[in-house]
């Protein structure tokens, strides 16, 4: 049986290889005009088929999940809902249709949405006390990191080597690599207390200091990232400058980006950490003990897991602030986050703050019927000084519902009976019985009765 937007999924991979309807449906065995009728989901595509498909295109079926395209409707939909527009109800045929037909268009639509908002904040007077303009280098780097699956081969390539000739076992290795910036770098690491850094590099002097108020798994990767921004400097910059950034800082961004992918990289090896997530069905303490690392940066691992031909389970990723401020997100499970705005507060992302430091998990539906299995804690960075708040952060994951046997988290858990209803964001969820709503729906009309109060905050006709 065919998978949701099978046919959107096959037409977009056969493009991107510059293959016609012609030449791929002559490799798969069958006729241009079944193939036409498959890429516009009229026919099922059957299980030897959907593998020959991925032989044929040389990805894995995961590839074939259809999740750029899921994401790339649900980020028209939030477009079109602004008031900006006048769209009393959102198009579905037609957001489907433009995000099936002309993809490159569509995508073009959001970038020009995106320069609206920063035009429209930057005249309500949101700039930098400078007066420069907000130009948002974080959305282009988020962006980025997206599409590319926050995968990178390359720097995959780099930190294999580099550890192979480190040849430490997970336990040495923060010695080892103090040791080859020492001896191949002549770089010396110093630990000791720092005023307002984490990790400063003087070049001149040679010396790496490190605060001493970092955790020893911190300090570990702080030195893989040292080690890196010398040695795998030649294959970011391949990676980087193709994707031409527009502004120095969205280069910046995507620059260190890259650079503490090739650190986890190497603290924690494709091959060897696959293996690990695998045996330990993702514990992320387990896997952070056992590769010496933190809980962030082994979560952060999981998300790249996208080799072709040995892909984890595909996960996202979003790290978030008490005030709702995202400041990384990933997503290889095809999760559609919102992109601009806030997200649904029953969402297990944010109640996983009324409890700090114990996991939270949490099976969430959307309105479409898609489910994930959502886990979720809090964590709390080093305060530098007495008085200063420390930061929290909460770093949530999640998966397919289809994938939870393979998730510890899931254990125990009635998958059927344990859902719980979310939305993308308020004013996007048609969900009428909802007690935790912040505004309406903008595609429904308010009924207000002075009459009557109902439980829910809103009523609308559906």
């Amino acid at each position: 049986m065919a998978r949701p937007l099978i046919g959107r999924t096959i037409k977009r991979l056969r493009t991107d290889q510059a293959l016609t309807q012609q030449a791929l449906a002559a490799r798969l065995g069958i006729s241009a005009s079944y193939l036409n009728l498959i890429e516009h989901d009229q026919r099922a595509v059957t299980a030897a088929l959907l593998i020959k498909l991925g032989q044929t295109l040389q990805v894995d079926l995961e590839a074939l999940s259809g999740q750029q395209e899921r994401q790339l409707e649900s980020s028209l939909r939030e477009v079109l809902a602004d008031p900006l527009l006048g769209l009393e109800e959102l198009p579905e045929a037609e957001v489907r249709t433009l995000a099936a037909s002309a993809p490159h268009a569509a995508r073009a639509m959001l970038a020009l949405y995106r320069a609206l908002r920063v035009a429209r904040e930057d005249a309500s007077g949101l700039a930098l006390p400078s007066g420069r303009r907000i130009l948002l280098p974080t959305d282009e780097a988020r962006d980025f990191f997206h599409n590319q699956a926050n995968h990178f081969p390359s720097l995959e390539e780099v930190s294999e080597n580099i550890g192979g000739e480190l040849g430490a076992a997970p336990s040495e290795l923060n010695h080892a690599v103090a040791e080859r910036l020492r001896q191949r770098h002549g770089v010396r690491v110093r630990v000791g207390p720092l005023e307002q850094s984490l990790r400063r590099y003087d070049p001149a002097s040679r010396l790496l200091e490190l605060s001493e108020s970092l955790p020893r798994e911190s300090r570990g990767f702080q030195m893989a990232f040292q080690l890196m921004l010398l040695e795998a400097r030649e294959a970011v910059e391949a990676i980087l400058a193709p994707a031409m950034p527009s502004s120095a800082e969205a280069a910046a961004l995507i620059r260190i980006g890259l650079l503490n992918y090739a650190a986890g990289a190497l603290l924690m090896p494709y091959a060897p950490f696959l293996a690990a997530a695998r045996a330990l069905r993702h514990d992320l303490d387990l896997l952070a003990a056992h590769f010496g690392v933190s809980f962030e940066q082994a979560a952060h691992r999981l998300a790249t897991l996208q080799r072709n031909g040995q892909r984890g389970v595909p996960f996202f990723f979003l790290r978030v602030d008490p005030a709702g401020n995202v400041d990384k997100r990933f997503s290889a499970a095809g999760f559609p986050f919102a992109r601009f705005g806030g997200s649904c507060p029953r969402w297990v992302v944010h109640t996983a703050f009324a409890t700090p430091g114990l996991m939270r998990v949490q099976v969430a539906e959307l309105p479409d019927g898609a489910t994930f299995l959502c886990f979720a804690r809090t964590l709390t960075g080093p305060a530098l000084r007495w008085g200063e708040p420390a930061p929290v952060h909460v770093v949530a994951m999640g998966c397919d519902v289809g994938r939870a046997a393979d998730i510890v988290y899931a254990d125990g858990i009635a998958l059927a009976e344990a859902k719980v209803g979310i939305g993308l964001s308020c004013r996007l969820c048609d969900r009428a019985d909802c007690r935790s709503r912040a505004f309406p729906p903008l595609e429904h009309r308010l009924t207000l009765d002075p009459n009557e109060e109902g439980a829910a905050p809103w009523r609308f006709e559906r």
